[in-house]
């Protein structure tokens, strides 16, 4: 059983290490915060740098906010990069630019280690599950040594590719993810100025054609006005900056996902950045001065 090397225990890391304790891997554990006391309980080993994780693991796990939060970790002072050697694997499971990663790639096969780009979807609820979706893109040989790995925090593991496409797969995800929000956003918000009671036609919706994950969790948290953060706002307005970044250097116009963008900034605006990403609703709420609830 290999040796993991875990970095960022935020709000998605912290039960992914968890996991892979519980599985029995001995993992090397850094973050920016003091690590987690249940998981030094848990068998973790507190490292001081990245530098020093590279140097015990087997392979290294990155889980941080974004494209230069990953560029830090890896190759700032006392860095991954400083620490890893020939035949190690360094993962990638952030979401953050295709092109970015493509370069940090190369950077570390330089140095004789593998790559993997590996975002997730599912969430704080996922990530506590391990139910994860988990989108690689890489050398096949380091996805096969890590697959067993992968298994222990997601359910639908795939490898799509090649290095970046792990990343472009998550920003796909992201937009359909913002657009389905938008939908049941403005369905609801009809439902309701017409009359009718939202948490009704969400239950009457669920059985049809128009079923989705997101009607049903995040249909509900609109209904029930819970906007407690499980991804935040801010986090999804920069995957749909990697993605309009990215249609623009492919010559692409994705206007529905410029749309969602703007209701996530106006939201943002009305000091929303921490809510979660269902709370796309209150921006639609303001343009038409009402409030979805039960009649």
């Amino acid at each position: 059983m290999i040796d993991i090397g875990f970095i960022g225990l935020g709000t998605m890391g912290r039960p992914m290490a968890g996991h892979l304790l519980s599985a029995g891997h001995r993992v090397l554990l850094h973050d920016v915060a003091p690590v987690a006391p249940e998981l030094i309980a848990a068998g973790g080993v507190a490292c001081n740098s990245g530098m020093q994780v590279a140097e015990k693991a087997d392979a290294v796990i990155i889980m941080v906010p974004d494209t230069p939060h990953v560029e830090a970790v890896l190759f700032g002072k006392d860095g991954v990069a400083a620490g890893i050697s020939k035949g190690k694997i360094v993962v990638d499971m952030s979401s953050i630019s295709p092109l970015a990663t493509k370069e940090f790639a190369r950077k570390i096969e330089a140095l004789g280690a593998d790559y993997l780009d590996a975002p997730v979807s599912g969430g704080e609820v996922g990530a506590k599950a391990a139910s994860l979706t988990i989108m690689v893109g890489g050398p096949e040989r380091a996805f096969n040594t890590m697959k067993s790995v992968f298994d222990k925090m997601g359910k639908n593991v795939t490898r799509v590719g090649a290095n970046g496409d792990g990343q472009t797969t998550k920003v796909a995800n992201q937009i359909i993810v913002a657009l389905t929000i938008g939908a049941v956003s403005e369905a609801l918000l009809f439902a309701s100025k017409a009359g009718a009671d939202p948490a009704l036609v969400r239950q009457a919706l669920m059985g049809g054609f128009a079923s989705s994950r997101i009607l049903e969790v995040h249909g509900e948290r609109m209904v029930k006005r819970n906007f407690d953060p499980g991804f935040r706002i801010e986090l999804h307005q920069k995957d749909l900056n990697l993605a309009l970044e990215g249609a623009r250097t492919l010559g692409l116009s994705l206007p529905s996902t410029a749309v969602a963008q703007q209701l996530f900034s106006s939201c943002a605006a009305h000091g929303g950045k921490a809510w979660d990403h269902s709370a796309m609703l209150r921006a639609l709420e303001l343009m038409a001065g009402h409030e979805i609830a039960a009649p």
